[in-house]
């Protein structure tokens, strides 16, 4: 599970309308028919349309000023394995992302109206999408740019010829570029893997968008706060503040194991991806201290993920420092990319 929260800007400065940030949540709506068309939906609603959406979000934006974000993306990554596990269901989606906002307002430290947040206190409005894209960082992107710079090249000096600036024989170029289309090691559907291709299997992922105020729109609710849980002092009154991430990506994969009774790998949870960040001895010493099944389940994982698996030795004896150097840059690559962690 990969979860991220970011506050929407438009060239530096936070977006004053979610109208643009709506619009691109319905690209995929554009290729499909109406019966097929995917909707909004929240905790109690569903078929929700894109216009409803920014008429919330951009209403509920009371005493803000143009330096503080109006609303915030969460983007919600279930894995391969994960996608399996809930055999590619829509609507178990759906449920997750309910389950899930309950410990999103569980995790702030602020009250309402003298109580505890809760989930019908959050503004917000969720969509599933079908379809990623390869990014530059992804393994398969990587491995193939020497094949897409020579090719590039080849077909710069095709022009320089055309236009007669150059001498030599188109059709021998053109070949050698079909020759090393073929050669990359990354291909899909016949095809090598390129920046910006959409990748085929089950890529279902979800996007939230969520109001940086509450329902009634007179309490700011920012998963930003740099504070986990604090109090200030404000027109002579004590009030609460913060919000806790680490608390609420905990939750929401605690929530998806619970659930769906998922049993997650060492490799794919929040608690190794902290160990990686904070203590890569202790990640390499539980990794490779696994049970031989959990182990072999691991490294696969790892290894989808684009982490470079090598020849490495399966017990407790001493582990060869150079191997636990290559690997751990292949794990922090995968992590960067999103393709691993929370």
């Amino acid at each position: 599970m990969y979860i991220t929260i970011t506050a929407q800007k438009t060239n530096g400065n936070y977006s004053q309308s979610s109208a643009d940030f709506v619009a691109y949540l319905e690209k995929e709506n554009q290729q499909l028919k109406p019966s097929e068309l995917e909707y909004f939906f929240n905790q109690h609603g569903e078929q929700i349309s894109a216009e409803e959406v920014v008429d919330a979000i951009d209403k509920n934006t009371a005493k803000l000023k143009k330096r503080e974000p109006k609303f915030y993306s969460i983007t919600i990554n279930p894995s391969t394995r994960e996608l399996k596990h809930l055999q590619h269901n829509k609507e178990t989606l759906k449920r997750y992302t309910r389950e899930i906002m309950k410990d999103y307002a569980a995790s702030f430290n602020r009250e309402v109206n003298g109580r505890k947040v809760t989930v019908n206190d959050i503004l917000y409005f969720a969509k599933i999408e079908h379809q990623r894209t390869f990014k530059g960082t992804d393994k398969q992107v990587r491995e193939n740019q020497p094949y897409a710079n020579q090719i590039l090249e080849l077909r710069h000096q095709i022009r320089r010829i055309a236009k007669g600036e150059e001498h030599g024989n188109i059709q021998k170029l053109q070949r050698k570029i079909q020759q090393l289309e073929r050669e990359a090691p990354h291909q899909q559907n016949g095809k090598r893997i390129v920046q910006g291709m959409q990748k085929e299997g089950n890529q279902s992922h979800i996007h939230i968008i969520v109001s940086r105020k509450d329902i009634s729109n007179s309490v700011g609710l920012s998963p930003g706060s740099k504070y986990k849980a604090s109090e200030v002092l404000m027109n002579g009154k004590k009030v609460k503040r913060g919000f806790d991430r680490d608390s609420f990506f905990k939750k929401a994969e605690k929530t998806f194991d619970k659930t769906f009774g998922y049993k997650r790998n060492y490799a794919e949870s929040y608690a190794s991806r902290k160990d990686f960040l904070k203590d890569p001895k202790l990640y390499f010493k539980v990794l490779l201290g696994l049970p031989a099944n959990e182990k072999t389940i691991a490294f696969k994982i790892l290894g989808k993920s684009g982490v470079p698996m090598l020849d490495i030795p399966t017990n407790k004896v001493q582990v060869a420092i150079r191997t636990i150097k290559q690997l751990k840059r292949g794990v922090d690559i995968a992590l960067k990319s999103g393709s691993i962690g929370i």
